[in-house]
């Protein structure tokens, strides 16, 4: 036997219908903070990735630093270029980010 909640609904349409328009906004602030500590992660990929030709940007922008002498104007350009795809990600989803972050806010009134 069915059981009938909200307006009628059973559970499964509670859970494919009121839920995730509700957790969208929270999924994306996650989704944009793991992208953003995936993006920038220097130590994991230093440590299985031994080839130079399969360094992610991060290591390849560690490259630039010479022992004894950094170009910075090449450093800059080139973290200039690693920087362009968060700034992307994050002005797309600014908008869920930012409902996110005040709805997370509103439990301790």
């Amino acid at each position: 036997m069915r059981t009938m909640r909200i307006d009628g609904a059973s559970s499964p349409c509670i859970f494919f219908e009121i839920i995730p328009p509700l957790s969208k906004p929270a999924l994306a602030t996650v989704a944009i903070f793991a992208f953003i500590g995936n993006w920038s992660n220097l130590l994991d990929p230093l440590i299985y990735i031994r080839s130079q030709d399969l360094y992610t940007l991060a290591l390849g922008l560690n490259l630039f630093r010479g022992q004894n002498f950094t170009q910075f104007n090449l450093l800059m350009a080139v973290s200039i270029i690693t920087l362009i795809p968060v700034l992307t990600v994050f002005f797309l989803s600014q908008r869920l980010f930012v409902r996110g972050v005040t709805l997370t806010g509103m439990g301790g009134r």
